[in-house]
């Protein structure tokens, strides 16, 4: 892997037969953290949405997670 950084932009080359599926989780966490840099929170305000989040994620999902 090779990391290049240029004055607007951080270049990343991988080899090929990386999975792309796990790369799209990093990816994806690279661009939480580009948006939620400027914010500032508490954690515990942080862990409430999440704890919130959760639970409709599972009340929606429930059903087809019990088959």
């Amino acid at each position: 892997m090779i990391i290049e950084r240029t004055k607007k932009e951080v270049i990343s080359r991988l080899q090929p037969t990386i999975d792309t599926d796990e790369l799209q989780e990093l990816a994806n966490l690279f661009r939480y953290k580009e948006l939620t840099s400027k914010y500032k929170t508490s954690q515990s305000v942080v862990d409430k949405l999440s704890s919130e989040i959760n639970k409709k994620w599972y009340k929606s999902n429930r059903d087809r997670l019990l088959k």
